[in-house]
């Protein structure tokens, strides 16, 4: 998965805000280094995105 696909897949968020978190301590590391960017396996992606994302709020909060 690249850094476009990670950025779809977080709703939509910013180039620089993809960049951000890719670039953070508890996000998995990449598994290549390409011409095109880095790569990162879906399965670690996925599993660090139900990790972290926010609970969605109830419509009476």
């Amino acid at each position: 998965m690249g850094a476009e696909e990670i950025r779809v897949r977080l709703g939509g968020v910013s180039r620089q805000r993809t960049y951000q978190i890719t670039i953070r301590g508890d996000f998995p590391k990449p598994i290549a280094d390409l011409a095109q960017g880095k790569v990162w396996l879906a399965q670690d992606v996925e599993a660090w995105m139900s990790a972290h994302r926010r609970p969605l709020l109830e419509p009476d909060e």
